[in-house]
């Protein structure tokens, strides 16, 4: 993302602020999302899986998952 805007002109500094704002975005979304949807951390690899597949399916990337899978729900809000 930043290399694309980067690529169009923008600002080194401004394209890295809106990338880290974005993240942020994508983190809080993911994790309402998945608070919406399953509520309780993962037990065992294979709800792991399958929630990790759901926030794929929704969009976001691999770090933002492993980020709100890894946590326990109070950390994330």
């Amino acid at each position: 993302m930043a290399l694309e805007l980067r690529e169009k002109g923008v600002s080194e500094t401004l394209a890295d602020k809106a990338t880290a704002e974005m993240a942020k975005n994508d983190l809080a979304n993911a994790s309402a999302v998945w608070k919406k949807k399953f509520g309780n951390p993962p037990q065992n690899r294979e709800e792991w899986a399958k929630q990790a597949r759901f926030l794929q399916g929704r969009g976001f990337g691999f770090e933002i998952i492993k980020r709100v899978l890894n946590n326990t729900p109070e950390d994330l809000e």
